[in-house]
């Protein structure tokens, strides 16, 4: 899917720098990234470049030390925690390595989740998470528990997680790590058809194959970037394939 123009993440001047004791660590320094509806940016860098920690700041998990973070239009760099947790349970879905579905909820009650914490009546609820599971080809799992699926089953159910309100950008974090190759594939399909459909993504991954799978690249070096990049070419013709 082409981007829209709407620009959903914008990143001026961002820095983040952790203290520990008597070190400072710069994981981001300057970071200038803008991210349009209908983008699908694949964030790729060596171990340690800052990957992760700008997802995070994406995604409202950790503030920038410096600079201005716009989310879906709205300046989030300095809101107390409470804001930050409403806007996140709204405009972001995550997507981690290690599924990070509770063990004692059913494949339901995990996607349910998010939108209990918004308060939203039972049978909205009911509706959007059959229509998330079915989006992922889970529902006939909707009462089993994640010990009983495998790793890619559970993978769908926390695509579906993620997807269940509707988030403007779902952000993914070494989506298939955990996955054998079949499953792996088997998620970034599911991903790519979400694109499709309008869904703006971002996503962090080590693996080229998946990598190529995003219409733009961002490379991260020692916590700036380095360089960017369209492949709207190359991901059409993984998509053929």
């Amino acid at each position: 899917m082409e981007p829209n123009g709407t620009c959903l993440i914008k990143l001026e001047s961002v820095s983040k720098v952790f203290f520990t004791e008597e070190v400072e660590t710069h994981a981001l320094s300057g970071v200038h990234l803008e991210i349009h509806k209908g983008d699908y940016v694949s964030i790729e860098g060596p171990s340690g470049c800052g990957k992760s920690t700008l997802l995070s700041i994406m995604g409202l998990l950790d503030t920038p030390t410096d600079g201005k973070y716009t989310l879906n239009g709205t300046p989030v760099e300095d809101l107390k925690l409470s804001d930050r947790s409403r806007i996140r349970n709204r405009e972001v879905g995550f997507i981690f390595q290690s599924f990070n579905l509770i063990g004692d909820l059913n494949v339901f009650e995990n996607v349910e989740l998010p939108l209990t914490y918004r308060g939203m009546p039972s049978s909205e609820r009911k509706e959007r998470v059959q229509k998330a599971l079915e989006r992922v080809g889970m529902s006939h799992r909707v009462k089993h528990y994640p010990s009983q699926l495998s790793g890619g089953q559970q993978q769908r159910v926390a695509v579906a997680r993620a997807l269940v309100g509707e988030p403007a950008v779902l952000l993914a974090d070494e989506p298939t790590g955990n996955l054998d190759s079949k499953n792996g594939e088997a998620v970034m399909d599911l991903l790519r058809e979400l694109h499709r459909s309008g869904a703006t993504i971002v996503m962090v991954t080590h693996d080229p194959r998946f990598a190529r799978y995003a219409s733009k690249t961002v490379n991260l070096f020692d916590g700036r970037i380095v360089d960017e990049s369209s492949e709207q070419t190359q991901a059409e013709s993984v998509a053929q394939n």
